[in-house]
């Protein structure tokens, strides 16, 4: 934690802004959340929400090293890779009504790069990142971000190439076009020391494993869980072939796949991303979901747990939007 930095208190706000009190996700209208209307306080505001997201992560309950196990939880909203789409985070959010179910989490993941840009071209996924820092910090044990591959890929920056785009560069050029180039480099450093303390792994009281993908059969016998255990990730963790890069990475979805690597993470069913499905949520298999939420119709799963499920009792808690 910055030893300069004084952390919010849970879930207030940095002030009013020109009269008016800005919500708990910084400066967005969240009626209309790609609105560019902003103003500077706020925005200065957004660093302090995310470093406290970053003392807040690591200070999750059930945290070991970069995975987490569900405390005080009797039910979970999976939402599928978002990639910047807020309109479907929030609506994924009032459905979650964290605030009327304290034992509810509501996990996110893969969050940036996405198809919403500024009129310069920049990247509008970060805004995602700050939502989600705002609200981890007025839900700080119910909220919970699992990174993927593009996540994973800015932090190391390894660019994303896609449609003879570089990911990473928009995604930067996003955060200077809205913040600026004083303040814009300071956020930066903030999404990425984020990126890097968010977890990997999480697992639900009754055996379901959330995490963005699975290692394909070949790079299996190499995975070791323990390395995910660990604080502070080695080189050799994000590496083709590490422990990190092949369970972001991965694609294998074979019925091997999914069950040897559960039995290496000690769980009985998968709740995934990474996979576009073009209906929102797949089953590749009989012990892994597939979700996605980029896109329409999105994906997710709001399932209990304070019983054992099935593969069918899971994927019949699979919702759209």
């Amino acid at each position: 934690m910055h030893s300069s930095f004084a952390p919010l208190p849970l879930g207030k706000t940095c002030g009013a802004v020109d009269g008016r009190t800005p919500d708990a996700v910084g400066w967005y209208n969240v009626g209309n959340p790609f609105a560019e209307d902003r103003s500077l306080p706020a925005l200065e505001c957004m660093l302090a929400h995310l470093r406290q997201a970053v003392a807040l992560v690591r200070a999750t309950p059930g945290r070991r090293g970069h995975t987490v196990t569900l405390e005080d939880c009797t039910s979970v909203l999976v939402a599928g890779d978002l990639h910047g789409h807020v309109a479907h985070f929030q609506t994924m959010l009032a459905l979650a009504d964290l605030a009327n179910n304290p034992n509810r989490h509501f996990v996110l993941q893969e969050i940036i790069h996405g198809r919403f840009r500024y009129p310069k071209g920049g990247d509008k996924s970060h805004q995602l990142v700050d939502l989600f820092a705002a609200l981890k910090g007025q839900f700080p044990k119910q909220v919970h971000y699992l990174p993927g591959n593009h996540e994973m890929a800015q932090w190391t920056n390894r660019p994303v190439l896609k449609t003879n785009e570089n990911q990473n560069a928009i995604f930067q050029e996003g955060v200077t076009e809205t913040y600026g180039p004083v303040l814009g480099p300071q956020i930066y450093a903030a999404y990425l020391e984020l990126f890097q303390t968010l977890p990997v792994a999480i697992r639900s009281p009754n055996g379901v494993l959330i995490c963005h993908s699975l290692p394909s059969t070949r790079a299996l016998p190499l995975f070791d869980p323990a390395r995910l255990e660990r604080e502070t990730y080695q080189d050799k963790d994000l590496q083709p072939g590490g422990s990190v890069h092949s369970l972001l990475w991965g694609r294998d979805t074979s019925a091997d796949a999914a069950t040897n690597f559960l039995r290496k993470m000690g769980a009985e069913l998968l709740v995934s991303g990474h996979i576009a499905c073009d209906t929102g949520f797949a089953a590749p298999n009989d012990r892994q979901l597939v979700l996605d939420c980029a896109e329409s119709p999105a994906g997710f799963v709001l399932f209990p747990t304070d019983r054992k499920l099935t593969h069918a009792e899971l994927f019949a808690c699979v919702r759209t939007l």
